[in-house]
């Protein structure tokens, strides 16, 4: 019995696409307002789209100021968009957290909003394991008045007190993908 052409391609591509969603990136939408002015400015009539490149964060080789993707210590069924602030041996100037002073422990990072105030981050619920960093934000994608890359760079007044040895530690791959993602730029909710 001979197989049309179309379910051959359609067997081929469906792993490929898989594959790519895993491993390369894919697009999500950003919601809320806790990444603001980076993403979803005052204003904005449309949600942005991000492009999350799952590749840029295979080795968990993170930088301050990246925005990142990473599972909800707070809810593991969701995913939410930050920047990094510090990473491990930092010592980081809090904002409403326990303390007012936390040295980022190994393997962790400490991760804010850039509406300071406005955000569920770790000035909520502390540093967060490497781990749980599923991607990287590269580039907003969508809408196309939006479109930019995404730098790495921390708002003047979060920067690290004191600043730990930067070495890239590795972690086991995070699992799961999809095309159709949506992430939470978590707020506070007063």
């Amino acid at each position: 019995m001979k197989i049309p052409l179309f379910f051959k391609s359609l067997l081929l591509s469906i792993p490929v696409g898989v594959t790519f969603f895993d491993c390369v990136g894919y697009v999500a939408r950003v919601e809320g307002i806790s990444m603001q002015p980076a993403l979803n400015p005052d204003g904005s009539p449309a949600t942005d789209y991000v492009f999350l490149s799952r590749w840029a964060v295979r080795n968990m080789d993170v930088e301050r100021g990246d925005v990142i993707s990473l599972v909800s210590p707070k809810d593991p069924g969701q995913k939410i968009i930050k920047r990094i602030v510090g990473l491990q041996g930092d010592v980081i100037s809090t904002l409403g957290y326990k303390v007012p002073y936390v040295k980022v422990p190994e393997g962790h990072c400490w991760i804010e909003g850039d509406h300071t105030g406005n955000s569920l981050d770790s000035n909520s619920f502390g540093p967060v394991s490497l781990g749980l960093i599923t991607a990287r934000a590269t580039q907003i994608v969508w809408p196309p008045s939006r479109w930019q890359t995404l730098h790495s760079q921390i708002p003047k007044t979060r920067h690290p007190i004191s600043l730990g040895k930067s070495t890239n530690s590795t972690s086991s791959s995070n699992g799961g993908g999809g095309s159709n993602q949506t992430l939470q730029a978590q707020e506070r909710s007063s």
